[in-house]
């Protein structure tokens, strides 16, 4: 296990590795999903994720976009707590209005995002937050969609990052942040 540098909570990293678990053959055979949900069942280590992020972010951004669908949950969350808008990032056919979209490889098939064209206006610094770094198509196609809109992505946050996945690497020149790395 690698941890990122300990902050104010210097358990956070260890305790979110507790309490999520490992979904083995999802969704195809051989992937192994690492399972936040069981996180948000636990108010006390919920609340320790949003304020390690807004306590790192506050002051830094306009708005916070959360990818479907557990970045919706924490991001939504996040954004209450910074006091700024929050934009989702929903998955192709799911949103009503104009959209950009954005197709990119997942480690396990293909999949498209979609952000409403106003979602985000021209020089606004966007916080864009999920629970796992995998392979990073998902989080660089959200990047793009973002700049398409004319804002910039002030930094990233996640809960995990799956290490040997290598999904940094598609996100070069970003402040990408996570709480745990395995």
């Amino acid at each position: 296990m690698r941890t990122e540098p300990q902050g104010a909570d210097p358990t956070l990293a260890d305790d979110v590795l507790a309490g999520m678990r490992d979904i083995p053959d999802f969704p195809i055979n051989g992937v192994v999903f690492k399972d936040f949900t069981p996180i948000l069942l636990d108010p006390s280590l919920r609340g320790r994720i949003v304020s390690d992020t807004v306590a790192r972010q506050r002051g830094r951004v306009d708005v916070v976009a959360g990818i479907e669908a557990r970045g919706f949950i924490l991001g939504a969350m996040i954004a209450h707590e910074l006091g700024v808008g929050f934009v989702p990032v929903r998955k192709e056919g799911k949103l009503p209005s104009a959209v950009h979209k954005m197709s990119y490889a997942l480690e396990y098939g293909t999949a498209t995002l979609e952000i409403h064209q106003d979602a985000v206006s021209n020089g606004e610094r966007v916080l864009v937050v999920d629970d796992v770094l995998a392979t990073g198509g998902t989080l660089a196609a959200t990047c793009d969609l973002i700049e398409q809109c004319g804002a910039s992505v002030a930094a990233i946050e996640l809960v995990l990052e799956i290490g040997m996945l290598g999904g940094r690497d598609k996100l070069g020149g970003y402040d990408v942040h996570s709480i745990l790395t395995v």
